[in-house]
């Protein structure tokens, strides 16, 4: 009996179980409804080609100021690492040595011309008296070579003269270019010895290098489109970013092409001059350069976010017409107003997924799609919306 009780017990426990697991499949185990995700059409344009370099920031004129003439610094006559102008005064070597130097010269100098004078009134008193043979012609030839000895006697004093003020002169150590002039290596009381002590460096600022790296079948590239006059001088412009920077901000031009390519790296080296009147670019500094490649293409772009990553490749979802997310595998190209170049791996009538990536888990999966704009995605529409579409 007591085992007859429990055998009927069991049974009506697991006819109750079996009730409410259909009662439960009956009225909520249908499949979730497929999730909303924005969908873009792929934009498909002529736009222009660029080829993208990285460059480095140089002063067009770096000079190292080094003294002319020897002495102890007497007065360091600027203020470190402000903007100087061409002929600023800079250091003063003491010019007291110099200056007597100099006054020793003139007194030469003096001297020389007073001979001078004496000679020639000798030479004149001797023409006058070998018309009445009262000299010898030996005695003429005589008083013309001592006039020609003295004439170049001051001759030899006026160089030493302008000699000494040229060495005066070259105690004043000025700017030879206009830009931002760097610590004062040597300070007041210092020995410096000429051409050889390092007082500091003087850096123009305005206008300013970007030196980039071409590689070889760029370079080719350009040469071939030069000879079939598809390249203007426009294309030869230049557009700069920097590490803080997004975009191109900045303009230039290309002013310099090196004559060989490095058989080491494959490259050749190209130089662009770039405005700096705002001081922003230094020199050493880091730059993005983006140069025409060619003529406009036509090419397929979209937007960034829809890119998604797997290791070393890049792959977007596009919404098939079951309403299936599908990988593809793209190549992308550069930015172009905003938008990536996408070169390979999608169709001009293709639909990728911009919002809501987060929501498909695989490829294949059901999605419930709402075209947005490819250049402003934003959220999908309403579900309501989304129903009746």
């Amino acid at each position: 009996m007591r085992s007859i009780r429990y055998t009927s017990c069991l049974l009506a426990v697991l006819l109750a179980a079996a009730g409410c697991n259909n009662e439960q499949a009956s009225s909520g185990g249908q499949a979730p409804p497929p999730p909303e995700v924005g969908v873009a059409q792929v934009i498909s344009k002529p736009v222009q080609q660029w080829d993208e370099y990285t460059g480095r920031i140089s002063a067009i004129d770096t000079v190292e100021l080094r003294p002319r003439a020897s002495g102890y610094v007497q007065k360091v006559a600027y203020k470190e690492g402000q903007d100087v102008k061409q002929g600023d005064l800079m250091f003063l070597i003491d010019p007291r040595p110099y200056r007597a130097a100099l006054e020793n010269a003139q007194a030469q100098l003096a001297r020389a011309r007073v001979a001078q004078q004496l000679e020639t009134i000798r030479n004149k008193r001797a023409q006058a008296l070998i018309t009445d043979n009262a000299i010898s012609h030996e005695e003429l030839d005589l008083r013309r070579a001592a006039q020609a000895q003295s004439a170049a006697d001051v001759h030899a004093a006026e160089a030493a003269v302008a000699t000494a003020k040229l060495n005066l002169s070259f105690t004043e150590v000025r700017a030879p270019v206009s830009g931002r002039a760097s610590r004062a290596l040597v300070t007041v009381g210092n020995l410096a010895t000429a051409d050889d002590t390092l007082l500091t460096t003087v850096v123009s600022q305005d206008p300013m290098y970007v030196y980039f790296d071409a590689d070889e079948d760029s370079y080719l590239r350009y040469r071939e489109q030069e000879r079939k006059n598809e390249r203007s001088a426009q294309d030869n412009a230049v557009h700069v970013g920097l590490a803080n920077e997004t975009g191109y901000p900045h303009s230039g031009r290309v002013d310099f092409l090196d004559t060989q390519v490095n058989p080491t790296l494959g490259t050749v080296r190209a130089r662009a001059v770039l405005p700096n009147p705002d001081r922003i670019f230094t020199p050493g500094l880091f730059a993005r350069v983006r140069f025409v490649s060619g003529q406009k293409a036509q090419a397929l772009l979209v937007d960034d976010k829809a890119i998604l990553t797997d290791q070393d490749r890049k792959y977007v979802y596009a919404v098939d017409k079951e309403g299936k997310a599908q990988r593809k595998d793209v190549v992308l190209g550069g930015m172009v107003d905003g938008l990536r170049v996408v070169q390979s791996g999608l169709a001009p009538d293709d639909r990728i997924v911009v919002v809501g990536l987060q929501k498909v888990f695989y490829p294949g999966m059901p999605v419930a799609p709402a075209e947005v704009p490819m250049d402003k995605p934003s959220a999908p529409a309403a579900p309501q919306a989304l129903a009746g579409k």
